[in-house]
């Protein structure tokens, strides 16, 4: 898709005027976010997402229009994975409640940003060298294969673990241990110091560029025009704010989504090999974007019936051998 300098400013100039919006609305003053403040925000940002995917189908036609849908749920489905760390960032860093929208509004900011430059050279490494879609398929396909092992392994309950970027920063900037309202630098004793606001910011915005390295490919399997690929994930994250506190108590339901993410990263691996032998002259069929998208929508759906069945079966299982443990106890008494 062709696109100008001048809607590439209108886009991204548009983007700026919801962050604000957003900020000002709901994000200005600090407090706790409720289910259904969280619910009304999330539709609207879904809403958005879909006006503008209908946008590209009235003035650019219907394939970067299916590109965009299948990007954007693709990064979507992704990013709730990423809450699962930024649950356990809130809680290595004692993030109170009120506060959290603020850091989680500041951090997607900062990965938004990042991620763009993230694009923008992939961008220009795609449209130079054809061959790199065999690294990205071999990478999507290896990274779908660790998550399935990560899936069926019974590990202990995870902690974040600060990366090198942050420790570095700690190191080289003094900080002090208590919150002071939303401030994210306070002087003390004439020292200028960092508060844990800032520190979490910067982990939620770093951290969140790592799982850019496989959903950055991910979606330029299914799209190598850059202006498409920058707004999905744009509009993906954007959105992943109020995610958190809509879905924050089903995260641990959700028990089968890293499987679900496995099959599409792996779909998307082997989209990307058949690509790149497309390109080098092979003939081998290519998926088209409707299968893609009919694959990870339908991924998605069984992924989250399966993971809910599954979650309800286990809570059952525990509430009656909770009652036969009180029904041992009674006799034992008796």
């Amino acid at each position: 898709m062709d696109v100008s300098v001048t809607m590439w400013g209108l886009t991204i100039v548009g983007l700026c005027a919801l962050i604000a919006v957003d900020f000002f609305i709901g994000g200005r003053k600090p407090h706790e976010v409720s289910i259904k403040e969280a619910a009304i925000w999330t539709g609207v940002w879904v809403a958005l997402a879909t006006l503008f995917g209908l946008g590209l189908l009235v003035f650019a036609g219907g394939k970067p229009s299916g590109e965009f849908f299948a990007g954007f749920i693709t990064e979507k489905s992704l990013s709730v994975d990423n809450l699962f760390v930024f649950v356990l960032i809130m809680a290595k860093f004692a993030v109170p409640t009120i506060y959290q929208q603020r850091v989680l509004m500041v951090g997607v900011l900062i990965a938004l940003v990042l991620r763009a430059v993230f694009i923008a050279a992939g961008a220009a490494i795609v449209s130079t060298f054809a061959w790199v879609f065999y690294i990205f398929g071999a990478f999507l396909i290896w990274t779908a294969w660790k998550l399935i092992q990560e899936a069926r392994a019974d590990e202990e309950e995870e902690e974040f673990e600060e990366n090198r970027l942050l420790k570095a920063v700690e190191k080289r900037f003094p900080s002090t241990d208590r919150y002071h309202d939303t401030k994210l630098l306070i002087v003390e004793n004439g020292k200028r110091l960092m508060t844990p606001m800032l520190i979490v910011m910067l982990a939620i915005g770093t951290t969140d560029v790592l799982f850019a390295l496989d959903s950055i490919p991910a979606i330029f399997g299914l799209t190598q025009d850059p202006y498409i690929v920058f707004t999905a994930n744009a509009f993906a994250l954007m959105g992943l704010r109020q995610l958190y506190f809509l879905i924050g108590g089903l995260l641990r339901k959700l028990v089968h989504l890293s499987y679900g993410l496995s099959i599409i990263l792996g779909f998307i691996g082997v989209k990307l090999v058949l690509h790149a032998l497309h390109e080098s002259g092979v003939h081998v069929p290519e998926i088209s974007i409707p299968v893609s998208l009919g694959v990870i929508c339908a991924v998605l759906a069984v992924t989250t019936a399966t993971s809910l069945y599954a979650s309800r079966k286990q809570a059952l299982a525990e509430a009656g051998s909770g009652e036969g443990r009180a029904r041992d106890k009674d006799s034992v008494d008796v």
